[in-house]
């Protein structure tokens, strides 16, 4: 396994990174712990969770992930294990956590800090991060900026204005979980070009914490991170990490080969916006074509791909099952040829960014 320096920070994190959001739905706790013990003994030593999981959101599963997860750390060498989550935002209709969430602001955080290291049983996080924007940015499918939506689903004020917590604010809270030693260094996810520069500015600006990691999706089908984000994590030395390299499982071809397979795109129908778009299914099955005219899987294809980016620091993979697991990672040794590399360029200039 690869080791990275996770941006600025003093982190040396695996290039492969596993996601856990499918515990306590479609993964129980033992199946959980047997992913996480073949993951640590395979070299990764980073983990990725969030206490809104499992995925897809449900008030009867929220945080089970977190408590899973915790019932393993508590055996381990904590000192060995890079453990990241993230606070949810507002805007996203899960009225179940934290009675909202209603904002960003000091009392929402600092109870979902409190509620992660609970039910971790871990006194630190290494990384935490913002799991989305309170303010209105396109995102999970959307991807185009409205500012139409200032005015809608939203927190107003009385003249009638969108209101939402500062970057300033959410900062100034941050500083405070990291001086009390709760949290080692932030994180953003799922974020825009505009807000990763403004918190760097306002870090900069007022003496407080700077990000390290920005995590946004990026695979085969979806590589809008090139068009902007991707020069700043270079300039800024912010760590770029990856998720849904397999897009949902469509660049498994499992849904081309078998279109009714119990995969999460047909057990979550209506789940996941971005993948229900026009060239989602002709982009996944070019990709899986050509990745089997060199005698690769779906798999090795799409996952070498992202795992081999320049600006990639590490690539958060997850699985249902030890079969995919240990397939996914098996793929960093996948190295894609000159030839290949070419034919992806061209297929996404056919088919570009199907599943923003």
């Amino acid at each position: 396994m690869q080791y990275r320096q996770l941006g600025g920070s003093d982190l040396n994190v695996s290039a492969i990174c596993l996601g856990t959001m499918t515990y306590g739905d479609q993964n129980t706790e033992a199946e959980a712990h047997e992913q996480l013990d073949y993951a640590l003994a395979q070299g990764i030593n980073y983990i990725d969770t969030a206490e809104m999981y499992p995925v897809p959101p449900k008030a009867e599963t929220c945080t089970r992930t977190e408590t899973m997860i915790g019932s393993w750390l508590k055996n381990q060498q904590r000192d060995k294990i890079i453990l990241a989550s993230k606070v949810a935002g507002p805007r996203r209709g899960m009225s179940w956590i934290r009675e909202g969430p209603a904002s960003l602001d000091r009392t929402n955080i600092r109870a979902a800090i409190e509620g992660s290291l609970k039910r971790l049983q871990t006194d630190y996080l290494d990384v935490y991060q913002i799991h989305w924007p309170e303010r209105n940015v396109p995102m999970f499918g959307q991807y185009q900026f409205d500012p139409a939506g200032e005015f809608q689903s939203g927190i107003f004020n009385d003249g009638g204005e969108k209101t939402w917590v500062t970057i300033h604010q959410q900062l100034e809270t941050l500083a405070e979980l990291v001086a009390e030693g709760k949290v080692r260094y932030i994180g953003l996810s799922n974020e825009q070009p505009w807000g990763v520069m403004e918190f760097l500015r306002v870090a900069k600006e007022y003496n407080l914490p700077r990000i390290a990691s920005l995590q946004n999706g990026y695979s085969l089908l979806n590589r809008i991170a090139e068009f902007g984000l991707s020069e700043i994590t270079y300039r800024e030395k912010v760590g770029f990490l990856a998720y849904s390299p397999l897009a949902f499982g469509h660049l498994t071809a499992k849904y081309i080969d078998k279109p009714d397979t119990q995969g999460r795109a047909n057990l979550f129908t209506g789940y996941a916006q971005r993948y229900t778009k026009h060239n989602v299914m002709p982009a996944s099955a070019a990709y899986a074509a050509l990745a089997r005219q060199h005698g690769l899987t779906p798999t090795q294809l799409a996952l070498s791909f992202v795992y081999h980016r320049w600006f990639v620091t590490s690539t958060i993979i997850g699985a249902t099952n030890m079969a995919q697991l240990s397939e996914n990672i098996a793929a960093w040794n996948v190295k894609l040829s000159v030839e290949v590399m070419q034919e992806i360029e061209r297929l996404h200039l056919i088919m570009m960014n199907p599943a923003p």
